[in-house]
């Protein structure tokens, strides 16, 4: 007995492995997981107690007419750290990167970057570090480091 509905089937198993994959895909353009942040008096204010569930955050934001992502992150010992979703090697692809557990991923060439780490290593596939200040409630982002990353989001 042949199966003549091969499209239908290729199609319910596509839909099946996009919905069970991880919510990663906005790098493939199945949505985007950038939440949109407005700056004003010329900085981007975060809250941390969005941090508190150890999962990173992931921003967009517009900067002279450009749209900048970057995540914050607090490590296991209640650290903050920010970066650009970008870096040095894969900028160029936009994939960005996504968080699994201890560690960041990046999404164009599958290297791991611990967060404790992030914003302290600088240069090659590692997240570029993206300078914030903060204290018990907020991370404050100024559009001046904000441009500073501009180069990473180029068409």
């Amino acid at each position: 007995m042949r199966f003549q509905q091969t499209p239908l089937l290729a199609s319910a198993l596509l839909a099946f492995l996009l919905l069970s994959a991880s919510p990663s895909l906005a790098f493939l353009g199945f949505g985007d997981t950038h939440e949109t942040v407005r700056l004003q008096n010329g900085a981007a204010v975060l809250p941390l107690a969005a941090l508190d569930n150890g999962k990173a955050r992931f921003y967009r934001a517009d900067v002279n007419g450009r749209t900048v992502r970057f995540f914050l992150v607090k490590d296991h010992a209640g650290a903050v750290h920010a970066a650009f979703d970008a870096c040095d090697v894969c900028w160029r692809e936009g994939k960005g990167y996504t968080q699994d557990g201890p560690v960041v991923v990046c999404n164009n060439c599958g290297q791991t970057f611990p967060v404790a780490r992030i914003g302290a290593v600088q240069g090659g596939c590692n997240p570029a570090p993206l300078v914030f200040s903060a204290d018990a409630r907020a991370a404050t982002i100024t559009a001046q480091d904000l441009a500073a990353g501009l180069r990473y989001f180029q068409g």
